[in-house]
């Protein structure tokens, strides 16, 4: 088991989930149980899964919650695409968000492959 507080990798998926709540404080409030809802649960999805696979007994399990935490990582930045082509976000928030998606991305991705070594 690994202590998933100590994994660079989650610290940044919870950073970028208090950072999405922030966000979607500014869609409409007629967005509350569509966009936001979805931004915020794809969001704590990343890090929660990365958090309940640490604490599994085998590494493959672990490597199939990295796997759930990168679809969730991917379902974010289509909300934020969606989000942003709707009009709730400009080109360069979104920007901003898709490279840090990118970069938890590939640290779970450099994990993933360090569990199947």
């Amino acid at each position: 088991m690994h202590n998933y507080k100590k994994l660079i990798v989650w610290q940044r998926a919870v950073n970028l989930a208090v950072s999405i709540y922030d966000l979607t404080r500014s869609f409409p409030e007629s967005e509350r149980y569509g966009m936001i809802n979805q931004c915020q649960r794809s969001a704590c999805s990343i890090s929660n899964n990365i958090a309940e696979g640490s604490r599994k007994s085998s590494e493959k399990e672990f490597n199939r919650y990295l796997e759930i935490s990168d679809g969730s990582s991917a379902e974010l930045n289509t909300q934020l695409i969606i989000a942003q082509r709707i009009g709730y976000i400009s080109s360069e928030v979104l920007e901003k968000y898709e490279n840090e998606i990118e970069e938890i991305q590939k640290m779970i991705n450099k994990l993933k492959n360090r569990l199947s070594s």
